[in-house]
């Protein structure tokens, strides 16, 4: 077995078919509702956030609690956090941008309350609440809000895909020093900088398709996929500090909701910040 940062020997598992098989089933699914209607791009962001906070409470429960397989409260804090989010989404479409975000804020308070009756770390099981909050409602006004927010989403995906496939296929082929062996002993330097420069070719393909300059582009998804590395590392330190492999098993080839999720949660917070805070342009005045 080798070490912390030493090299990793490239392994090719079955993981090297499922997980891009499944992963552009997902796409594909995401990018159909993505053009077809912004309310139902926001109700399965909902669905999806729903299978992430049943991982999310499960993951941050204490062991003994975890053993216990105390069911009920994990369906108390999962239907808690969905609620919230649902009712906080259904605001934000009727565009009451401060309840939604007093309606997380709500969700969040309950939870705490909820895990703290039970010794079941309450600021975790809030967190959790915004945790998942917050980036539903970002990809969900950044598809509703811009002139341009189906080819905005779609550019952020295309970044987050590009980084997570290239990560995958340089890391898997190359191997390498990794990137941070004890927090998550699979990702490599050749990973994470072949996923970056991917990102930034697809990214750059993307908005020349539109006529637009491709280098300001590819150098800004070189940056940007740094965020989606973080989300991932994110999860990653989440998951050590509570000893869990995988959020769950529910997707072949990537295990959980928030395994798949990861870096879309940390790079649409992010992305709507810089189109509505920022007022930055992400189609670099691209029209579609």
């Amino acid at each position: 077995m080798s070490q912390p940062g030493q090299l990793s020997r490239p392994r090719l598992g079955s993981g090297w078919i499922t997980r891009p098989l499944f992963g552009f089933f997902l796409a594909a699914t995401a990018i159909a509702l993505l053009f077809y209607s912004p309310v139902w791009f926001a109700s399965v962001t909902v669905l999806m956030t729903l299978f992430a906070a049943h991982e999310w409470h499960r993951m941050v429960r204490p062991p003994e609690l975890r053993a216990a397989a105390d069911r009920a409260a994990l369906h108390v804090q999962t239907a808690i956090t969905g609620l919230a989010i649902a009712l906080a989404m259904v605001a934000l479409l009727l565009r009451v941008v401060p309840v939604a975000f007093a309606l997380l804020a709500v969700g969040a308070v309950a939870a705490f309350i909820v895990a703290r009756q039970r010794g079941d770390n309450p600021v975790w099981h809030a967190a959790g609440v915004l945790y998942l909050g917050l980036p539903a409602l970002a990809l969900a006004g950044l598809r509703a809000f811009p002139a341009q927010g189906a080819q905005i989403v779609l550019g952020m995906f295309l970044i987050i895909w590009a980084t997570d496939t290239g990560a995958l296929c340089f890391g898997k082929t190359i191997g390498g020093t990794r990137i941070a062996p004890r927090l998550s002993p699979g990702k490599t330097w050749a990973g994470t900088v072949g996923g970056s420069v991917t990102a930034a070719l697809v990214f750059g393909l993307y908005i020349g398709f539109f006529g637009r300059p491709m280098l300001p582009a590819m150098a800004f998804a070189l940056v940007f996929s740094i965020i989606a590395h973080g989300g991932d590392l994110f999860e990653s330190w989440v998951k050590r500090r509570f000893d869990t492999k995988d959020s769950g098993s529910i997707i072949p080839g990537h295990g959980g909701v928030l395994d798949r999720m990861d870096s879309t949660f940390a790079a649409s917070v992010v992305m709507a910040l810089l189109v509505f805070v920022a007022h930055f342009n992400p189609m670099f005045g691209g029209h579609g």
